[in-house]
């Protein structure tokens, strides 16, 4: 195995099936911090010079986004002070969401490589293991710089743009529609190859902005529309629509969603969480078109968990409706 020469990258730990080595009433628990990690694979250290950060300890359904833009400094931190790279572990739950809010946040253009398991340690074909040390081969390989955030799982290397977990327990959960895994391991060697033509958006959030709340709401069949009339009452911020197919939802939830769009940011994406919103092929009530008019934002091709991110960050770096309707419009 060759060690690339020069390379440090810090391993830095928030939990999930990966540190899941122990159990609690018969199920498992989060217990492997970083450093527990890295002594059980002793070959990471031929691959690279590993530091090791043990940054949080729970599942990734317990994260919040305190703790991811909190992560998200602690990178930055160890980018520019440090290492070279920067591998995180955490729990698969979430990794689309936490790459994506990386990718939007990370200053540097250093490599971040996020990664997990399926199968916790305690299973027979854990691939825990296997994850781990693929993302560090990436990360060493130093072939990401200026990609923004990747995630490695199964040895496929998925942008975090268009990284979607697509089965619950199944090793080869993760894909990236349209276009397919930037890359992939093979027998130890990185290979890239796409990488992103668009620049890459960088949002900067200050620590002491109001926290901000995005509601992910799901246009369902005859949906009467009465729970998402509360949300202004309720507190939210900001809404991303999950409607139908290309972009519709049933026509007696429209007056609501139109006043809506009036006090805040109204954002349509599609439920299908593939493909991409329309904006002029339906001309009926409820349809796309319709919706455009009054006053959403189309998500184009952001599936709603990343649309969710991308509003929540926007709206904690104080932009205007109209300033997020540009984001969406020119960026994504």
């Amino acid at each position: 195995m060759i060690r690339m020469a020069g390379s440090r990258v810090a391993l830095v730990s928030i939990g999930g099936t990966i540190s899941m080595a122990k159990k609690v009433d018969s199920g498992v628990v989060p217990n492997l911090d970083a450093e527990s990690l890295v002594a059980s694979i002793p070959e990471l250290r031929e691959i690279a010079e590993i530091k090791t950060v043990s940054f949080r300890m729970v599942p990734s359904s317990g994260l919040s986004m305190a703790d991811l833009l909190a992560l998200s400094g602690e990178i930055d931190r160890l980018l520019s002070e440090e290492v070279d790279a920067v591998v995180v572990t955490q729990g698969t739950d979430t990794i689309e969401e936490t790459s994506f809010l990386l990718n939007l946040t990370v200053r540097s253009d250093r490599p971040v490589i996020v990664t997990g398991a399926m199968r916790d340690p305690t299973n027979p074909g854990s691939d825990g293991q296997a994850n781990l040390i693929a993302a560090i081969r990436v990360a060493a390989s130093g072939q990401t710089v200026g990609l923004g955030t990747v995630v490695v799982m199964n040895d496929d290397i998925h942008h975090s743009i268009y990284v979607k977990k697509t089965h619950a327990s199944n090793p080869a959960a993760f894909s990236s529609f349209p276009l397919g895994p930037i890359g992939w391991i093979s027998e130890d060697r990185v290979r890239i190859a796409l990488k992103p033509v668009t620049e890459r958006l960088r949002i900067t959030v200050d620590p002491g902005s109001p926290e901000k709340e995005v509601l992910l709401f799901t246009a369902l069949l005859g949906d009467s529309g009465r729970l998402i009339g509360h949300a202004a009452e309720l507190g939210y911020d900001g809404i991303v629509l999950e409607a139908m197919g290309a972009g519709h939802v049933y026509p007696s939830i429209l007056d609501t969603l139109e006043k809506l769009a009036s006090t805040m940011p109204v954002v349509l994406a599609s439920r299908t969480r593939n493909g991409e919103v329309f904006a002029k092929t339906y001309s009926f009530q409820g349809s796309e078109s319709d919706l455009l008019r009054r006053g959403l934002i189309s998500a184009r091709s952001l599936d709603p968990l990343k649309a969710r991110i991308l509003l929540y960050l926007l709206l904690r770096s104080r932009r205007s409706k109209q300033e997020i309707s540009n984001v969406f419009k020119n960026w994504v």
